[in-house]
């Protein structure tokens, strides 16, 4: 097994349905041992049966928005573990409203917002993580081709998308010398909760769908594979890179 006793946080499971769900499920049957996070009382719901039914080791609340909420979820972990081996990073969000429209339907407000859930959100898990990874190690975030290239109500998504990638390229080599490697997976459109919040995201899906070189749909075990790669020794050359995972779109000019 790829992960075999590697520990394993989970920042993102929002349903069965979430990319970060079908990652958490995979590292588990390689023998990871996981902490699942979840994101309010609402989320707790859905998210604790699925992190029971893979017997995780720590279901814990974690509003990324909260760096005392971040510090928190690795104190405990302290306790539990002493260190962690792996991060993946699986959020995102920006008001509904700036996802309709065009970029000039973005505020100032949803802008900050957006910003800090989906990038600095990244930054500050691992400016919390780094104590604790002191055997190296690897952190993966989700992306999405919007961050290159415009797609009709992406908006300020967009925007977002590109400020992680470029966080990508920064932590990776700020946190190369403790041997810790940072990736991120551009995705391709995948009917999740997130997803849903995008204004005519099944045209989106459709098209891509119709002109990717495999001609399909992404599924979340795509992605979960292409994670599992990146965070197992397999990978343990690989750092800064954004891989896509989207049936070949990205590489389609017309």
């Amino acid at each position: 097994m790829l992960l075999e006793g590697k520990k394993v946080v989970i920042f993102g499971i929002a349903n069965e349905k979430s990319i970060a769900w079908a990652i958490a499920r995979l590292f588990s049957d390689q023998g990871a041992e996981l902490a699942i996070t979840y994101a309010g009382e609402a989320l707790e719901k859905r998210v604790r049966p699925l992190a029971e039914s893979i017997g995780a080791a720590a279901i814990l609340p974690c509003n990324v928005s909260s760096d005392e909420e971040i510090a928190l979820v690795f104190s405990e972990l302290a306790d539990i573990w002493g260190g962690v081996d792996i991060i993946v990073h699986a959020v995102a969000f920006a008001n509904k409203e700036e996802l309709k429209g065009s970029i000039l339907s973005t505020t100032r407000e949803g802008f900050a917002t957006a910003m800090d859930i989906s990038v600095y959100s990244f930054l500050a898990v691992m400016k919390a993580a780094q104590p604790m990874m002191q055997s190296g190690g690897s952190a993966v975030t989700l992306s999405y081709y919007g961050a290159m290239k415009v797609f009709p109500s992406y908006n300020v998504m967009g925007l977002a998308k590109a400020a992680l990638e470029a966080s990508v390229r920064y932590l990776s080599e700020a946190l190369g010398p403790d041997g810790i490697r940072v990736n991120a997976i551009s995705a391709g459109p995948i009917r999740t909760l997130a997803a849903a919040g995008v204004n005519g995201f099944h045209n989106i899906l459709n098209h891509v769908e119709a002109k990717a070189p495999l001609r399909r749909s992404i599924t979340q075990e795509d992605v979960a594979g292409a994670a599992l790669y990146l965070s197992s020794s397999l990978a343990n050359g690989v750092s800064g890179e954004i891989h896509y995972v989207d049936g070949g779109y990205n590489i389609i000019g017309l």
